[in-house]
């Protein structure tokens, strides 16, 4: 049997998702991985896990555990609707003490496949793992990191999934630098912070490990750019059966990019609501018919733009 642990850290605004990621994680399993789950949450607000704790009576080949996180980063810098649970994923070396390594996933997540080669990553003088964020693509971004980061960005990673070596960040004496870095308005927050704290130190990894909603558009609108990045092969494993990570718009609220695979695995698992998975589609079938004419016609204009 092969364990790999993996930790979340959310509140209970992410409950439902949470739920359709973590049953993605178990239907995706290999017959002989074990999933040691952790999730992080605040010591202030009780996490409300009932749901949640049901998952190992559907998946016998996984276990939860909890852990709560104090106020260190309470008063960090919140932007873009990330709320401070973003910030737990810097502690995970002091809080998960019995494993060297660990891999860490947001919940806005599908996985598609079996984690386990990603866990068998040889970490050995890294300090985190992850996927590009592909930052020297976008104008914007490239301003921001010259400028105001000052790092450049090149090889910026996302922190939404990633590899972690907790040894080597407790050998090193890393967290009192993230904690210090935590204190900054940086706009990525959590990403900034590891990006700049691990700077020489991190592994990059094939799109299938984070195959984020910029990628899936670059891939249709920008091929030749992000050929230079990957593989033609490693983009088409991660379209095939990459992790899906909706970094934009979340599908259980809205419809965008690659929602449809999260609807998926949302009807096979075993948190499927059918009133709730009703509400969704019956309001998105009939949401044109409630806008004003204006909107209607700045939708169409956007349409016919996007065609031309």
């Amino acid at each position: 049997m092969n364990t790999v642990p993996i930790v979340f850290c959310f509140d209970n605004n992410l409950v439902k998702p949470a739920c359709v990621c973590l049953s993605s994680l178990m239907m995706s399993a290999n017959e002989d991985t074990f999933y040691d789950i952790f999730i992080l949450y605040s010591q202030k607000q009780p996490l409300e896990h009932t749901q949640i704790d049901k998952l190992p009576g559907y998946y016998k080949n996984c276990r939860i555990q909890y852990r709560t996180v104090d106020g260190t980063f309470d008063e960090a810098f919140e932007i873009r609707g990330i709320t401070t649970p973003a910030y737990y994923r810097l502690l995970i070396p002091e809080l998960i003490p019995e494993y060297d390594k660990v891999l860490y996933s947001d919940v806005d997540v599908i996985f598609r496949e079996d984690l386990t080669k990603y866990y068998n990553t040889d970490m050995t003088g890294y300090y985190v793992a992850g996927v590009d964020s592909l930052a020297g693509l976008q104008p914007g971004l490239v301003k921001y990191y010259n400028g105001t980061i000052g790092t450049g960005p090149e090889g910026i990673i996302y922190s939404g999934n990633l590899i972690i070596n907790s040894r080597e960040i407790l050998k090193d004496n890393i967290i009192p630098r993230f904690k210090e870095l935590a204190k900054n308005k940086y706009t990525f927050q959590d990403m900034d912070v590891l990006n700049i704290a691990c700077r020489g130190k991190i592994k990059y990894l094939p799109p299938s490990f984070c195959l984020t909603t910029y990628i899936s558009e670059y891939n249709v609108y920008r091929k030749a750019e992000i050929l230079n990045v990957w593989s033609k092969t490693d983009i088409d494993d991660a379209l095939s059966h990459g992790i899906v990570h909706f970094n934009g718009k979340k599908p259980w609220k809205d419809v965008c990019i690659n929602f449809d695979i999260w609807w998926e695995y949302y009807r096979r698992c075993p948190f499927f609501d059918e009133k709730f998975y009703f509400n969704f589609f019956n309001y998105k079938l009939n949401e044109l018919d409630h806008l004003p004419l204006m909107k209607r016609i700045k939708v169409l204009l956007r349409y016919f733009m996007i065609k031309l």
